[in-house]
């Protein structure tokens, strides 16, 4: 899959694409119907299928201080794409002059000026250009003008509930992996480095592997979970905290993974948590043994659900 970062990145001689546009945070069941459609229709039409996202999340500059919580790192959506089949990953920086383009001026200059769309595939509730004036109607009307078909989809829903990324967020937020994960498709997962921490889970007799996550990273509710561990490729168990450790009065929230029957050096490295199971919330012990009792139920939980 090729990655490009702003139109300029589009190659000379680019020719004929089915493209689609959206946010795609999560790659959640929706944007998979949406984006399985989009190859398809390529694959039909024998071209190239063009994805086309934004960074950072266009909340943030409409609304600066609004950013969604992140369910995806661009690493990461990349990633998931290209395992969906799409061909080119493109990513337009979103700026406030891209904020103020007129819907026309964009549908001209990103999707035929540089992308020759062939076919443009979004969301039923997609919007774009300045204010939000754009729609999939006036798209359409852009389409029967500079030569393409638009096709707006509905997203997905089970059981009365439309899956969004503002409803897996919610799920998050609340604490119910288990719910994000049916409309994800996959375990929520967050990614970051490893990093030293105050080193008491290994006085305890578990020690964790500290994840210092980037800006707007979507942390679930605080509390104790069974997922996995991902690094190098290798996925292994663990129990995941997450929370300010309150046993030890701590004040700032973080996410710690134990690893069940590692015993490695991970500092340092870029690693993955996926979260397949809320255990508990997170609670206040009156001392190290009741603590530690918790801990020995928490990975005995956590061994049952992932065996």
């Amino acid at each position: 899959m090729q990655r490009w970062r702003g139109l300029e990145a589009v190659p000379a001689g680019w020719g004929r694409s089915v493209v689609t546009i959206g946010v795609f945070d999560g790659v959640h069941r929706g944007h998979q119907e949406l984006i399985g459609r989009a190859v398809a229709r390529a694959k039909e039409r024998q071209l190239p299928a063009v994805l086309i996202t934004f960074d950072p999340h266009p909340a943030e500059v409409i609304r600066p201080g609004s950013h969604p919580a992140r369910l995806t790192s661009l690493r990461r959506r990349a990633e998931l794409v290209a395992e969906l089949g799409i061909d080119a990953f493109c990513v337009l920086p979103f700026t406030v002059e891209l904020s103020r383009m007129e819907p026309a001026t964009f549908a001209h200059e990103v999707l035929v000026d540089r992308l020759h769309a062939a076919e443009v595939l979004v969301g039923s509730n997609f919007t774009f250009g300045h204010k939000a004036a754009g729609d999939v109607a006036m798209l359409t009307g852009f389409g029967r003008r500079f030569g393409f078909s638009v096709d707006g989809l509905d997203l997905i829903s089970d059981h009365d509930v439309t899956f969004s990324s503002t409803y897996i967020r919610s799920c998050i937020d609340a604490g119910d992996v288990a719910a994000a994960a049916v409309a994800l498709g996959r375990p929520h997962r967050i990614e970051g480095v490893v990093v030293h921490g105050a080193k008491r889970g290994r006085d305890l007799g578990f020690p964790t592997a500290n994840i210092a996550t980037a800006p707007f990273t979507a942390l679930p509710a605080d509390g104790v979970y069974a997922g996995r561990f991902v690094i190098h490729g290798r996925e292994l168990p663990g129990a995941i905290s997450v929370g300010t450790n309150p046993t030890f009065s701590g004040r700032e929230r973080t996410c710690e993974v134990y690893v069940l029957d590692v015993d490695e050096d991970f500092y340092g490295f870029d690693v993955a948590v996926d979260f397949v199971a809320r255990l508990r919330g997170q609670e206040r012990f009156d001392g190290i043994e009741a603590l530690i009792e918790a801990i020995h139920r928490d990975v005995a939980r956590t061994r049952e659900l992932l065996a």
